[in-house]
């Protein structure tokens, strides 16, 4: 008897899950864009989530998956994170391309631009956190594991045109961004124009970062306005942590 009602419990417990999920997703939403955005053989496997209010601003632009296609691997607006209230001021504009290489997950209220000659590649088990960023005009690659925390942004221009004031130089709008694997972001960093990092690099919360910073090598622990070397030999435990990353992808 006490099996039975374990087992009933059980079932229950895994519709009301189920129920739960299926309230938090955006239909409306999801199966118009992967539905419009997919070749049908790709898009019956709604390969992409949409949680909570979002605007299409644009999504004219190329949008395409590497690797194994499955249900739900892509998530924007995910609850993966401690907080638990969208705002509603989530925003996509894609004009160029982006590319998916894996599962991706965007916290709630997140910007996506993607400018009309921008491209954009984010790696298997890559994350932007809440209220977080992405501005590519020019191009932007996120190797797999770099997980970005809450309130960062990653942008590779400057938006506006500057001058050296003497010569009357132009200097560069827009440089490329590539950040290797296993790359740990704190909350409220800035990942500016140009900057590229190694394997299993760390950057602490309030950090600007805007050079190349694979000369330091990997495992280390960057952090500063702007960012330099804090610690060496020091790394996230992403062994110790890949089950609950995991977990994070069922929502």
């Amino acid at each position: 008897m006490v099996n039975i009602m374990k087992n009933k419990y059980r079932k229950l417990r895994s519709i009301y899950h189920k129920l739960k999920f299926y309230y938090k997703v955006n239909w409306t939403k999801t199966l118009y864009f992967n539905f419009k955005k997919f070749p049908f053989a790709i898009a019956k496997k709604l390969p992409v989530f949409f949680y909570g209010r979002v605007k299409f601003t644009s999504i004219m632009g190329e949008i395409s998956i590497e690797g194994k296609v499955k249900k739900g691997m892509i998530g924007f607006g995910q609850p993966y994170e401690m907080n638990t209230v969208h705002k509603g001021i989530a925003e996509i504009i894609i004009y160029g391309k982006i590319v998916f290489k894996g599962h991706v997950q965007f916290g709630k209220d997140y910007f996506i631009f993607i400018g009309k000659n921008g491209y954009c590649e984010l790696g298997n088990m890559s994350s932007l956190g809440s209220n977080g960023k992405l501005i590519c005009v020019e191009k932007i690659v996120l190797g797999n594991y770099v997980r970005l925390g809450s309130e960062s942004q990653i942008i590779d221009t400057n938006f506006h045109q500057m001058i050296d004031t003497e010569t009357r130089e132009q200097f560069k709008i827009t440089g490329p961004i590539y950040m290797g694997c296993h790359n740990y972001i704190g909350n409220r960093v800035s990942i500016m124009k140009n900057t590229r990092t190694a394997n299993y690099c760390t950057i602490t919360s309030n950090s600007l970062s805007n050079k190349d910073y694979t000369p330091l090598g990997e495992n280390v622990l960057i952090g500063g306005v702007p960012a330099k070397l804090i610690k060496t030999n020091i790394s996230r435990d992403w062994e110790g942590e890949r089950e609950m990353l995991l977990k994070g992808l069922i929502v």
